[in-house]
């Protein structure tokens, strides 16, 4: 049978898994079967800057279930430090004959460090066992912001060690992971911490039915999250503040089908947050970090067809103890494709998004979550509620109009309930003065009106070009400094060419325009023009480098805190 790999958007639908060893590729419907086929891809070395952090919760279009077999064969960088969160890594079916190894080791200027190793046991034909390390970062000294050329020794590196193993029954998957991950840096000079360490550590536990042609379906799972941040408050040096977070998150999904183009799920999530260590201030005794249940209700209906795709549905989100709340959120999605190779598309999505300990590092993992009161006019941050997206609707027309060739146009409006932000604070006394400074995490109701556009184009092996715009409108009823962090504009451009079968170059643009808001630190639009490029030397054995901040710019992803300026990194991989 004939599988299919569809470009969409600027990114394509085979994305790197978890593990970097795989895509997966979606066969359209048709009147025989219907079956989720994954490839395995190879590893890419090109390593995303930090451009990439989840600044705002990504809006996802419906994607297209037509075109012919089209195999992207541009980059798909990884993450770099300090922007990632650690994703549960889950097992996929791969090709038999791939090579189920990998190693990649580079190293570079300002300390950067990329250290990477996979690899897949097949144990059986129905049992396989992935094991996967990387290691990145960068230690090297930094010219801060907002002063006269002060420098700083700044170190940032992440470790993160994941074990997964499936075993696939006949209708069924059983699949059994666990995830660790180790953050260390340090702060600026003049802040009030002057290192930390985020260590977080989970265990999964599901089973997913994959008859697809069942009348009744089902998927079901546990998952354990730990997380632990060494030092939190104004006294976060010493050895006793930790803050430990713990989750007890389960999951589950009934799905009844109503014919062959039809069906009904009732889907289920229940999260049980639970806070140990020191929650409280050590000297008032206030409790700032509080236990609490949150739970997800998402009953939908869907329709899949040759020409319609629709889902409708609801987010019910409750919340008890802490943060006690009931909100109800659409979950409708409206798509037509006609012409084969052309889709209109509209969408009203939302839900609850939680602000538990791994999403405040993603945000910014510079910022405390709590910061006493030294005077009566000190501002504090007791409790970090959840946000809630109350809707984010969209429209928007993708097109095909030639093979190889995808256009999208968009716009939308979002609506954010508790919208989680940052700010600089300086901390002083009435009496001494000032005696550091912080980044404090703040929330505020936020909205936005979007647009954009991107652009894709490849050919065979040989070329392909991506290209993406957006641009938001923030709006805030009060504290709008907070925008200030908030992207306005976002462009990203890349080209990738393989002018012969070993070498591979990438070259990309990236630029964030945030909104200007009359503030004492505003944050400097990033411009990272970047290259690299890969040659099998061979088989099996690559060397890979690459090169950011052509234009050696000054600009922060956090405010105060400067990314690096030229920089560059090479090593080599191995396949077996």
């Amino acid at each position: 049978m004939k599988h299919s790999l569809y470009i969409i958007g600027g990114l394509a639908l085979a994305i790197s898994m978890p593990s970097g060893l795989q895509a997966q590729t979606t066969q359209p419907k048709d009147t025989t079967m219907n079956r989720t086929v994954v490839v395995e891809q190879e590893y890419n070395p090109d390593i995303m800057d930090a451009s990439k952090v989840n600044v705002l919760p990504k809006v996802e279009e419906p994607t297209v279930s037509k075109k012919e077999v089209e195999y992207a064969t541009t980059f798909f960088p990884a993450t770099s430090v300090p922007a990632g969160l650690m994703n549960p890594y889950t097992g996929k079916e791969v090709q038999p004959g791939s090579t189920p190894g990998y190693v990649r080791a580079g190293y570079g200027n300002l300390g950067n460090l990329d250290v990477l190793a996979n690899y897949l046991f097949r144990l059986s034909d129905k049992d396989k066992l992935n094991v996967r390390f990387q290691m990145d970062g960068m230690d090297g000294k930094l010219t801060l912001p907002f002063t006269d050329g002060e420098k700083w020794n700044a170190f940032y590196y992440r470790t993160r060690a994941n074990v997964d193993y499936t075993h696939q029954f006949n209708k069924l998957d059983l699949n059994i992971a666990g995830n660790f991950g180790l953050s260390n840096f340090n702060f600026k000079p003049g802040s009030v911490n002057s290192k930390q360490k985020f260590t977080s550590g989970d265990f999964h536990a599901g089973i997913h039915f994959i008859d697809e042609t069942a009348p009744l379906r089902f998927n079901a799972e546990t998952n354990l999250l730990m997380y632990e941040r060494q030092h939190n408050m104004l006294n976060g040096n010493d050895a006793n503040t930790a803050i430990k977070e713990t989750i007890i998150r389960t999951k589950g999904d009934v799905t009844g089908a109503i014919g062959d183009q039809q069906s009904v799920t009732i889907a289920l999530e229940m999260n049980n947050l639970l806070y140990s260590g020191y929650p409280k201030d050590v000297s008032t005794g206030d409790e700032y970090f509080k236990n609490y249940t949150t739970l997800l209700l998402n009953p939908y209906y869907e329709l899949d067809n040759d020409d319609w795709k629709l889902h409708v549905g609801a987010n019910v989100d409750l919340s008890f103890g802490f943060d006690k709340s009931f909100r109800v959120s659409p979950d409708i999605t409206a798509q037509y494709i006609f012409s084969d190779s052309y889709v209109v598309y509209a969408k009203a999505t939302g839900g609850k998004q939680l602000n538990d300990f791994r999403r405040l590092e993603n945000i910014c993992p510079y910022a405390d979550s709590y910061i006493p009161a030294l005077s009566e006019a000190s501002t504090i941050l007791s409790h970090t509620f959840d946000t809630y997206e109350q809707v984010n609707a969209s429209i928007g027309f993708k097109a095909s109009p030639y093979t190889g060739v995808w256009f999208h146009l968009f716009g939308g409006y979002q609506n954010l309930k508790n919208d989680l932000m940052y700010s600089s604070q300086a901390l002083c006394t009435s009496s001494t003065g000032p005696i550091g400074n912080t980044l404090t995490f703040q929330q505020e109701n936020t909205s936005n009106v979007y647009a954009g556009g991107e652009f894709t184009y490849d050919y065979k092996d040989i070329l392909s070009v991506a290209a993406r715009y957006t641009y938001r409108n923030w709006n805030s009823n009060r504290n709008e400094y907070l925008l200030n962090i908030k992207p306005e504009n976002e462009v990203s451009v890349s080209l990738g060419l393989q002018p012969v079968s070993a070498l591979r170059v990438n070259i990309g643009y990236d630029y964030i325009g945030r909104k200007q808001e009359p503030v004492s630190f505003p944050m400097s639009d990033v411009n990272d023009l970047y290259v690299g490029a890969s040659y099998n030397v061979f088989k099996g054995v690559s060397v890979y480098a690459q090169v950011h901040n052509l234009l050696n710019k000054k600009y922060q992803y956090y405010i105060g805190y400067p990314a690096e300026g030229f920089n560059f990194l090479g090593g080599l991989s191995f396949r077996f």
